[in-house]
């Protein structure tokens, strides 16, 4: 029998002798690599933070004792120990358990969280409610993988460093974010690993913090005694632990960047490609490697998330001085960008759409307001069948509805790269560009579009009655629409590719008066303060009746894309449908 089938509760974990514990270990990162080859997810940081979860539910009492994680890069062997074991050891659980924290499955968790740098502050809050209630728990906050570089996490730490209470920040140092460390802080935390937490030049203590240091952080043992130590201790304090990112599976302690995260079936052999298929993530790096060739001051940024963007080893090496990761900190990101451009720098900044949210006011008062010549390229932009934690859908009512922002939205390879032309080119407009998701779409003829003619729409099929706009990547579904329609009505309708998201092109709006009665608006996102509504509010004191088709605001949770596509109208069928009864 494994120790593993006799945890049900953290309270099992008290019963445990060392031996078991260590057994209990690789038991649990067995389960861990099981899950992530069936379904995916975070590998690395769970697999090194295993001997630190069992010590935490050793040493302290959850839920009454409450532990916040950081990002939930980190919080599956807690899930585990936690009763929910099964979503890591039958795979027909497996899509019943998410990869993050959340108090939906379990009283042990107490925030839903998929962003990043929050514990501290998250923890903070929970100590000062504790302590106008006058009771004695302790508050643990788990921060580490490169999250102390985001802002938040240094506001948290100076606020929490004001408590005359317990916390207890542990931070896990793996010496990693999602790709290297980058930052001042973690040359201080390397000073701190030298020199086994002795070095007088400590930033923890030098804001307030008693400080403790556990080398060897995989050590469940040296683990149990810095918890017991700390344990209902009565101000801010900090436990640094040393551990191995990837630890007891080979592959990901050699390639920590690589298996920060995998997708389904990592464990079974590859088969090589025979030809590297073209991304629109290599047609970026690519042209950025071009500009610098041709002596251009381009410089590629990202906050931390490198892979996500194609901004692979090779890409850094060959780009060298003009790539930057700021690290895990998107407000950062988008200023420095504004100062790069101010000064005559040409900043490409590329980042995820769930994570541009985080930096809305840099991109209004330090970007736009300044009318700095950056460009932002969103990527993953849609609807799609993610976690509520990373959603995509909210990027283009967040950017569009900024003033002097230029967001463009390129249904194809030959747009995409004009567009992303034009931007690093022109010195006018803060620019953003929402990256196709999916296959590369090729029309094989070049995009001669003057983009400097902001909001002019394109006509790409003249028809009557029906006029179709696709946004971005439903463009497509618009030409499937056009199809159906004339089909079934026996009606050609007009076919519109708008490629600008913050503005309307009002001649050509005023020019469909003449012979059409419905227009249709499809866009891969939110529709409340999207691109449709602008059109719909531009005909609204008109005859014209508008049709907006995207999705609803609403957080949804693993929802199959499908589903979500039918939930929202969004086929060919039921938009065809719906066209159908309004003309009837």
């Amino acid at each position: 029998m494994k120790i593993l089938d006799k945890i049900n509760s953290p309270k099992d974990v008290k019963n445990l002798t060392t031996e078991e514990m260590n057994i209990l270990s690789e038991e649990i990162r067995e389960a861990i690599l099981n899950r992530v080859n069936k379904v995916g997810g975070h590998l690395g940081p769970d697999l090194g933070i295993v001997e630190a979860t069992i010590a935490l539910h050793y040493v302290f009492n959850s839920p009454s004792d409450k532990i916040i994680f950081d990002v939930s890069h980190q919080c599956y062997p807690h899930k585990i120990i936690t009763g929910r074991k099964e979503g890591f050891t039958n795979p027909s659980e497996h899509p019943e358990i998410s990869g993050y924290s959340n108090p939906a499955e379990s009283e042990h968790d107490h925030f839903v969280i998929g962003h990043t740098s929050t514990s501290i502050s998250l923890a903070t809050g929970m100590a000062k409610a504790r302590d106008l209630a006058k009771e004695k728990t302790n508050i643990i906050a788990l921060i580490g993988d490169g999250s102390l570089s985001g802002g938040e996490a240094f506001e948290g730490l100076n606020n929490a460093a004001m408590l005359k209470s317990n916390i207890i920040i542990v931070i896990n140092d793996n010496e990693m974010s999602i790709a290297e460390n980058q930052g001042g802080l973690y040359k201080n935390l390397e000073l701190l690993r030298k020199t086994n937490g002795q070095a007088n030049n400590n930033i923890f203590t030098a804001m307030g913090f008693e400080y403790h240091y556990v080398d060897e952080g995989n050590n469940t043992n040296k683990l149990i005694e810095a918890f017991t130590k700390v344990k209902n201790i009565g101000h801010p304090t900090i436990v640094h632990i040393h551990t191995l990112k990837g630890k007891g599976y080979k592959p990901a302690e050699e390639d920590k960047e690589t298996y920060h995260w995998q997708l389904p079936g990592f464990l079974e052999p590859k088969i090589a490609p025979e030809n590297i298929e073209e991304t629109y993530n290599t047609l970026t790096t690519n042209y950025i490697i071009s500009k610098k060739q041709e002596g251009v001051p381009i410089v590629a940024i990202t906050p931390a998330t490198p892979g996500a963007t194609g901004y692979d080893k090779e890409f850094r090496k060959i780009l060298g001085s003009q790539f930057v990761d700021v690290g895990i900190a998107e407000q950062h990101s988008v200023g420095y960008a504004s100062g790069l451009a101010k000064n005559g720098a040409k900043p490409i900044l590329g980042v995820l759409s769930s994570f541009i949210q985080r930096a809305y006011d840099q991109i209004s008062q330090d970007l736009a307001l300044n009318n700095s010549p950056a460009t932002i390229l969103v990527y993953w932009g849609g609807i799609s069948n993610a976690d509520m934690t990373h959603l995509q859908t909210f990027d283009i009512p967040l950017i569009s509805n900024i003033p002097n922002i230029v967001y463009l939205a390129p249904t194809n390879k030959e747009e995409y790269l004009a567009m992303l032309d034009w931007s690093v080119k022109q010195n006018k407009y803060s620019t953003a560009i929402r990256v196709p998701f999916g296959p590369v779409k090729s029309t094989g003829k070049k995009d001669d579009t003057d983009y400097s003619l902001i909001n002019k729409f394109e006509i790409t099929e003249i028809g009557e009655k029906i006029a179709i706009i696709g946004v971005g990547d439903f463009y497509e579904l618009a030409k499937e629409i056009k199809t159906e329609i004339l089909n079934k009505l026996q009606i050609k309708s007009t076919l519109i590719n708008p490629k600008f998201l913050t503005g309307i092109d009002e001649e050509l709006l005023e020019k469909l008066k003449e012979n059409h009665q419905i227009v249709v608006t499809l866009e891969n996102g939110v529709l409340d303060g999207g691109f449709g509504e602008k059109i719909s509010r531009y005909y609204g004191p008109t005859n014209m009746k508008v049709l907006n088709y995207g999705g609803k605001k609403e957080f949804t949770d693993r929802i199959p894309l499908h589903e979500l596509y039918k939930k929202y109208r969004l086929t060919k069928e039921l938009i065809t449908e719906d066209i159908v009864k309004i003309l009837a």
